[in-house]
């Protein structure tokens, strides 16, 4: 007999074969259940402490799963599916995990009874075609300008969050806010929320004051304190470049042999300054604000023009306030022309809230970018709150996208099982077994919102199977009811989720459980401890 060869280093652990598949199983299994109570409007919430000592209080799915620290190669992967699920349509995190958790744990028994990965994976990406080609079939397509509509669909996004109980309120900002940074080109519309949206938490005052500007505001005082603090209809002029004299890179050596040459250098300078707050103040702007740093001389000079100066602003602020305005960031003070200088601000005014000074630039006429106040007693509640609304604007994103809905509550999940079922028939071979796993992983998420309200969840299910299986289709919208735990139709609830959140979340949780079904080998190299 032949003595085995060792090949990797001895301080490699490595899992082959059906114990790797088995570990990967598990380990994705247990990131789902981290999460499965979150699920739905009686959801619970999850504490967890960051390194740094700080509190997350939240039901947001990749929320927690960014702050868990795992050390399994699946259960990361797992967790990679809501950073791309969240990155990609903004909701339905918790979804994607739960059911890639329930299809692997699903496939455990497929493996014990020796089928093949390759077999199981061609099975689930049928059962995927399948879910997608009904899903195609119930969905309903909504009138984007119809507010009430509108509001129905980001109402059941945010039903399931921590600000429900503010209702309306936060749809409605929500709402508010993608529908003043839409912007049509041509065939082509564009609703960049992340760029030209800010939202600007301010603990203190009620939840009640909390709106969208039109406008934006931005952290900061004037650099004079003579300078003027409140102006109708301001001319803005936004530079990216510094309004002080030039400083050397890092050392600057000058031989003087006059005494005088050392006061004409510092003369140079003022003169330098001198002349591009001339080429400025020749533009009549009202406010001028800048990236860099502005000097005391210059600030001298613009504020007996009578005019506002603002100084390091950042990059991202200055492009939010052009888009405002209708205002050109310019880069050098002899490049200013006309058309540069921003119209579109009806008042500027600087305000004090709480210990800091916040300037406004409100009123405008067409601004394509705003920003978001949120008031609350705490910061961990405004952490929470501000979660919530940016899941409701990619939401509202998402509509604005793509108008198709389909029914929410678990009608989708189960609308899709029942299809696959009804085609099982058709599938030839042993693929035909895990097709039909795939409608009874679909169960988990009906399933997961009763259990979280306290329904008989055996009964609940029957009765919903039974709706599902009628011939004509007519049973497609119903589905649970996560407040009470009963069996509701979602039409007469209003419950409606986008498309492209339920398709992302079934092609995300199908596609990774086929991943990591197929993997056989996992081997985790130690590197050697240096010697001390």
């Amino acid at each position: 007999m032949q003595t085995p060869v060792m090949v990797l280093n001895a301080h490699t652990k490595r899992e082959t074969g059906r114990t790797a598949q088995l570990n990967n199983i598990h380990a994705a299994k247990a990131v789902s259940d981290i999460i499965r109570t979150t699920l739905g409007p009686r959801s619970m919430l999850k504490m967890l402490l960051d390194p740094m000592g700080g509190i997350v209080m939240t039901n947001d799915g990749h929320c927690i799963l960014r702050e868990v620290d795992v050390s399994h190669p699946a259960a990361k992967s797992m967790i990679e599916l809501s950073r791309a699920q969240d990155e990609e349509v903004g909701d339905g995190t918790t979804s994607v995990i739960i059911l890639s958790g329930e299809i692997l744990s699903l496939a455990q028994p497929l493996l014990e009874r020796n089928f093949h990965p390759t077999v199981i994976v061609q099975g689930y990406m049928k059962a995927l075609q399948t879910a997608i080609d009904t899903c195609q079939k119930i969905c309903r397509v909504i009138d984007v300008n119809n507010k009430n509509e509108f509001r129905e669909i980001v109402t059941a996004a945010i039903g399931t969050k921590f600000s429900a109980r503010w209702g309306l309120q936060m749809v409605d900002i929500a709402i508010d806010a993608v529908k003043k940074v839409v912007v049509t080109r041509g065939s082509y519309t564009e609703v960049d929320i992340k760029r030209y949206v800010r939202i600007e938490k301010i603990p203190g005052g009620s939840l009640a004051d909390c709106h969208v500007l039109n406008g934006v505001m931005f952290n900061k005082d004037v650099t004079h304190s003579k300078m003027r603090r409140r102006i109708e209809n301001p001319r803005i002029l936004l530079l990216d470049c510094p309004l002080e004299y030039k400083k050397g890179e890092s050392q600057t050596n000058v031989e003087i042999t006059n005494e005088e040459d050392f006061n004409a250098l510092l003369r140079q300078e003022e003169e330098y300054i001198e002349q591009m707050c001339a080429q400025i103040v020749a533009f009549k702007p009202d406010i001028v604000i800048t990236e860099k740093g502005v000097s005391d001389l210059a600030q001298h000079y613009l504020m007996k023009s009578g005019i506002t100066a603002f100084r390091r602003l950042r990059k991202s602020d200055n492009n939010r306030v052009a888009r405002a305005t209708g205002a050109t960031i310019v880069s050098r003070a002899d490049e200013i022309q006309e058309k540069d200088i921003g119209t579109g601000c009806g008042l500027f005014e600087v305000r004090k809230i709480g210990d800091d000074y916040f300037v406004f630039l409100e009123q405008c006429t067409d601004a394509k970018a705003c920003t978001v106040i949120l008031r609350g007693g705490s910061k961990d509640v405004l952490n929470e709150i501000e979660r919530n609304l940016s899941d409701a604007m990619q939401v509202a994103r998402n509509v604005v996208h793509d108008s198709r809905m389909l029914p929410g509550g678990g009608a989708t999940e189960l609308a899709v099982a029942a299809a696959i079922r009804k085609s099982a028939d058709t599938i030839e071979g042993i693929a035909k077994w895990p097709y039909t796993v795939i409608a009874d992983a679909l169960e988990v998420i009906p399933r997961t919102l009763a259990e979280n309200c306290g329904g008989s969840v055996i009964r609940l299910l029957t009765e919903l199977r039974a709706k599902h299986s009628a011939a004509d289709g007519s049973g497609a919208t119903w589905g649970v009811n996560g407040t009470t735990g009963q069996v509701a139709n979602m039409k007469d609830l209003c419950i409606w989720e986008p498309f492209v959140v339920k398709t992302q979340t079934l092609k995300t949780a199908i596609e990774s459980a086929c991943l990591i079904l197929r993997i056989d080998d996992v081997v985790s190299g130690s590197r050697k401890k240096k010697a001390e």
